[in-house]
């Protein structure tokens, strides 16, 4: 069932296609529909089971390693994924310099594939217009704000400018913490979830998962061995009910397997915070190169239960991004 639905979505994405564009980008698109069905029946049988469950994939971007957008729908399509969740960069600043354009890509690829695209907005926090730039983008349809990944601390005056907007536009922040680099100070982020306790974040990368064990040594982003529980990430997840936790690319992966003992008990603690994402760049979207597959086994695997499994997955993603609900099974 859940295969004739996903299908179904596609070709109305074709349709639209062909009402938006043109003859040839109809046919183009029709061809992903024919192969639709054996990525997903492949997917099925990888899995053991019937049918393809909802995966939200709450991370990725385009022109990843210079990855095409026919090679991003093919990589999200083989993970079994059927939302995915597009983060711009911001198009100027140091991290960014010259301007991607990326606001009108992900805008243009949500709009021709609206049953399986959904975007956020972005802008470096600390450009002059960069409230102006971030409504802007929301008015368009962004339903969140992100991937803020910039060199400011994680409760500056311009991540206060930031989580103003989400409150206004009622969206969630994911953000990218790095020790001294991105979202600096983790060891404050409780100011911004008590400031702002209406607005959900979303934490990331290296110095988030590195903080779910209470030995967390000052710049180490890439712990290895047992955690010790009870780490900053941990208490901000038991202590804030808006604080999210994304569980993308290599750090969210190595946080799994690195315990994994504690990280069934991690996943039954936080079973409502936790959210899959990919934010992988390769080209497959298959074991043991990609990542987001990796970790999505990882989930199955390790899940206290298929109910726990479905929240981190597809549910708590759903919940947050007020996304309307897949049909399962």
């Amino acid at each position: 069932m859940s295969y004739i639905f996903e299908t179904s979505n596609l070709i109305t994405d074709c349709f639209a296609a062909f009402v938006m564009h043109s003859r040839r980008e109809f046919l183009r698109r029709s061809v992903l529909v024919l192969g639709y069905g054996g990525i997903s029946q492949t997917a099925a049988a990888a899995t053991g089971t019937d049918s393809v469950e909802p995966i939200v994939d709450i991370h990725q971007h385009l022109s990843y390693a210079g990855r095409t957008n026919d090679v991003l729908i093919a990589h999200q399509a083989a993970m079994g994924v059927t939302t995915t969740v597009l983060m711009p960069s911001g198009d100027r600043g140091p991290d960014h310099p010259g301007g991607s354009g990326e606001h009108e890509a992900v805008l243009a690829l949500s709009r021709a594939f609206p049953m399986k695209f959904v975007f956020f907005a972005n802008e470096v926090p600390t450009l002059a217009d960069a409230r102006q730039s971030l409504e802007r983008q929301l008015r368009k349809g962004a339903i969140g704000i992100g991937e803020q990944k910039f060199r400011v601390d994680c409760d500056s005056p311009e991540m206060v400018m930031v989580a103003e907007v989400a409150r206004e536009f009622d969206v969630p922040i994911l953000l990218h913490f790095s020790h001294g680099l991105y979202n600096r100070r983790f060891e404050r982020f409780h100011r911004m979830l008590e400031r702002f306790p209406t607005v959900n974040f979303i934490g990331h990368s290296g110095a988030w998962w590195a903080n779910i064990g209470k030995d967390y040594v000052e710049g180490i982003d890439s712990p290895r061995g047992p955690v010790n529980a009870g780490g900053l990430t941990d208490r901000y997840l038991r202590d804030y009910p808006n604080c999210f936790a994304d569980l993308s690319a290599e750090t969210g992966y190595r946080a799994i397997i690195r315990d994994e003992a504690h990280y069934r008990e991690f996943m039954r603690r936080h079973q409502d915070q936790l959210v899959f994402g990919s934010d992988c760049d390769d080209g497959v979207g298959r074991a043991p190169l990609c990542t987001g597959a990796r970790t999505i086994a990882a989930i199955r695997r390790l899940a206290p239960s298929k109910d726990i499994e479905r929240k981190i997955l597809h549910g708590n993603s759903r919940r947050l991004l007020k996304l309307a609900p897949l049909r399962v099974g």
